[in-house]
């Protein structure tokens, strides 16, 4: 792909019609500040400080809008503008639009306590209790699992924003397990270092 080759954005070669911004925090983009995927093609949607190594840095907005007030004030805008600012922009942008389909932060945090729950009360032996859940992107975390007829099946969309997280097992050992989530399904698997030779444990509708 001309993109990878030559490292530069798709934007880029196309001449740059679009003014690119960062779906989580609104930054104007160029190549110097577009995230990589791990594979290290551009992913044109975020900065690489908000989307680093195919996990999301916010999953909060408040967090976000906390670490652009403290960083963005100057002469010339003051912490109380900084954040009137950020709170008009975020809700407008990609990222934050799935709180749009829950109902607010605040019913999104509830989400994740509901998803957490439900994942706690698998009483998998070895997994430890489940106590965060992070915004994770299908392409990082979409692992490849073999049937017992011997094909590979796929479970995630990698266009897919999920919530996730990765525990270390109880009994010790190179094993980890893996956790997705969102409003229609628990997945939990296990897995080696960087997700070799993974094995699927549960998939459960909700």
């Amino acid at each position: 792909m001309l993109s990878e080759f030559f490292d530069v954005s798709i934007n880029t070669l196309l001449g740059s019609p679009q003014q690119l911004i960062c779906q989580c925090c609104g930054m104007p983009l160029d190549d110097s500040t577009i995230s990589k995927e791990l594979n290290g093609t551009f992913n044109e949607e975020y900065c690489k400080w908000c989307y680093t190594d195919g996990e999301y840095t916010y999953d909060n907005m408040d967090d976000l809008i906390d670490f652009c007030a403290e960083h963005m004030t100057n002469k010339d805008y003051s912490s109380e503008q900084v954040r009137a600012h950020m709170k008009d922009i975020l809700p407008k942008l990609n990222y934050w639009k799935r709180y749009a389909a829950i109902g607010s932060e605040k019913k999104f945090d509830e989400f994740k306590m509901q998803l957490m729950a439900e994942l706690n009360a698998l009483h998998i032996e070895g997994m430890p209790k489940v106590e965060k859940l992070n915004a994770l992107a299908g392409s990082f975390i979409n692992l490849e699992y073999q049937l017992p007829n011997g094909k590979t099946v796929k479970f995630l969309d990698d266009r897919v924003t999920y919530l996730g997280n990765q525990l270390e097992c109880e009994f010790g050992g190179n094993r980890c397990f893996g956790i997705v989530a969102n409003m229609d399904f628990l997945l939990v698997c296990t897995y080696e270092v960087n997700g070799a030779n993974p094995e699927l444990v549960i998939y459960k509708k909700r």
